[in-house]
């Protein structure tokens, strides 16, 4: 009888995803890649069906058949966006991403029997920064007073009662430079008098400033949680800004925060989840915010291992 196979959904090259890949072939754990928006209908084939227990069928991929209903366990993370829908996309280009999206996605998602790490349909429901902020306020978190508005009034009231106040984007964004390369908008600080008619235009979400003394990044995979101080030389307010200065140090995670990260993933039904934390001077980790999705591995060396055999241990296990 063949193993199960684990089916990881994403992008080629997606490192993150690279080591766990690499971990689980090492054990000999057999493991297919598909990128549905890049490999269909180019490369790969797909046809199911309904049963009794669920979806039945096979994907054909160049180099392997993968049996729907036999898969162990599926790794979601980062697949290509399927086709837009604007201009210059044909009627014809519309109607085959929007199938597209809800076909392979639809089945790829309902497979019988298989682990989900995370399932996309959580993974979509937790991205959003009202309900993890109302989440994590509700599992006893330290949560930073936040607002989200397109009232500048509003927005200036809250900067003045609760500053200093940082902006932040309610979804992490690249936008095109005037060079051609991406750009982001990073966390900064915002003073009431910067604030004016332009918040109209869509929400924005401001929040009270931590005063911090070191970030945490915080992996859990299941009731694992691997947790990593991150330290700046300098001052920066978003460490995501310049990785060539962040130094990092692997911390127990206090057992309040390790309660409070368990629920959180439960209310989403996450399996693994990334959190950011700022840690105070007097111990307090404050909750910014979890990527159901998040990256890990720029953490340091013996934590990423960790994460890598926690994240494999799970997928080689599938659902009991």
């Amino acid at each position: 009888m063949h193993e199960p196979p684990i089916v990881a959904v994403t992008f080629l090259g997606d490192t993150t995803a690279d080591l766990v890949l690499a971990e689980l072939h090492g054990r000999g754990v057999p493991v297919v890649r598909l990128d549905p928006g890049i490999d269909f209908p180019a490369d790969a084939r797909m046809s199911a069906h309904l049963t009794a227990r669920g979806l039945s069928g096979t994907i054909h991929t160049p180099t392997r058949q993968i049996e729907l209903d036999a898969v162990r366990s599926v790794y979601w993370r980062r697949p290509t966006p399927y086709g837009g829908t604007g201009p210059g996309v044909t009627v014809e280009e519309q109607f085959t991403n929007s199938q597209s999206r809800a076909g392979y996605a639809g089945v790829l998602a309902h497979l019988p029997g298989a682990l989900y790490v995370n399932h996309p349909w959580r993974n979509r429901d937790a991205e959003y920064k009202n309900a993890q902020l109302a989440a994590a306020s509700c599992v006893d978190m330290y949560v930073p007073e936040s607002l989200i508005t397109t009232d500048p009034d509003d927005a200036r009231r809250f900067i003045e009662e609760h500053g200093p106040a940082v902006y932040k984007p309610l979804r992490l964004v690249h936008l095109p430079g005037d060079d051609g390369k991406g750009r982001t908008v990073w966390v900064h600080v915002v003073d009431a008098d910067e604030v004016d008619e332009r918040v109209s235009l869509c929400p924005h979400f401001f929040q009270s400033c931590v005063d911090k003394v070191a970030d945490i990044r915080l992996a859990a995979v299941g009731d694992e949680l691997f947790a990593t101080r991150i330290d700046i030389d300098g001052d920066h307010l978003d460490w995501r800004e310049d990785y060539h200065r962040l130094s990092y140090t692997p911390v127990p995670v206090p057992a309040t925060v390790r309660t409070a990260v368990r629920a959180f993933l439960d209310a989403f039904g996450l399996t693994f989840g990334a959190f950011d934390f700022a840690l105070d001077a007097d111990g307090r980790w404050w909750f910014l915010e979890c990527n159901p999705n998040g990256q890990w591995a720029f953490v340091d060396d013996p934590t990423r291992r960790a994460i890598t055999e926690a994240l494999a241990d799970t997928l080689q296990k599938g659902r009991t």
